[in-house]
């Protein structure tokens, strides 16, 4: 097990934006937390890379209790929903910065950054800065930036929301083709549920600060734990299914 998050709550003055949240993820997996917004799930994440600290409850991470550590401290890359770019650094610099700082990794930091930059397919964008980068691009650089420092868990908060949908189908494809190749374990917010159920090992249903069920895709869809999880996920997905099926034979 790579991370058991035990009966997590944060109140912020009188609001219990997330409520007594247990769950597991095992190493190598992929779990969206799913939920519409204000259901807490943002505040979850940000609890879990040490952002904000919880009112309440624990995080194992390989056994160890980590949730008091620096977000440093915790083996854990965060990709942002805002990508979180240096604007005066070119892509190959971004990528190598958090290398370059730390005494240990200074030395490789440009052989690591470089072979990212493959992997990434960014090798036209090489010198240019984030300003002049798309969207799918900039995202690119933000993992490839967050693989740098080998982390064993990656959380991403919502990182598609705001790409057009051919550049959302593509980067699909490359997080699950990196969290095969790195066997990284993977957290990954979203309120769609089409994005959760297409890249998802598991997934964590939330409403209203509240984990409501945890199963795989499968599980969900053929035995929803309760009426909210069947409405917000299984009737949201068969009517987008309904809306194409008259236009693809399927």
């Amino acid at each position: 097990m790579k991370l058991n998050v035990r009966h997590l709550t944060k109140i912020f003055d009188t609001n219990e934006a997330v409520k007594d949240v247990s769950f597991t993820v095992n190493a190598g997996e992929f779990l969206s937390i799913l939920g519409p917004s204000g259901c807490g799930k943002t505040t979850l994440l940000r609890m879990l890379i040490g952002l904000i600290q919880p009112t309440e409850g624990a995080i194992i991470k390989d056994g160890i209790d980590i949730t008091n550590y620096l977000p440093s401290n915790r083996g854990m890359g965060f990709v942002f929903q805002n990508y979180a770019l240096f604007e005066n650094m070119t892509v190959l610099q971004n990528i190598e910065y958090a290398l370059r700082i730390k005494k240990e990794t200074k030395a490789i930091a440009k052989d690591v950054a470089l072979e990212l930059v493959k992997k990434m397919n960014l090798e036209e964008q090489i010198n240019k800065k984030p300003f002049s980068l798309s969207g799918g691009q900039q995202q690119r650089v933000a993992i490839a930036r967050t693989l740098a420092l080998k982390p064993d868990i990656i959380l991403f908060d919502e990182p598609m929301s705001a790409l057009d949908v051919a550049t959302r189908l593509s980067l699909r494809k490359e997080l699950k083709a990196i969290q095969k190749e790195f066997n990284t374990t993977m957290i990954y917010i979203t309120h769609d549920q089409e994005e959760a159920f297409a890249m998802s090992d598991k997934i964590l249903v939330m409403d209203k600060s509240v984990a409501v069920q945890l199963d795989t895709p499968e599980n969900i869809i053929k035995n929803p734990a309760n009426k909210y999880v069947k409405e917000f996920v299984v009737d949201n997905l068969k009517i987008k299914i309904d809306s194409l099926s008259k236009y693809i034979n399927i």
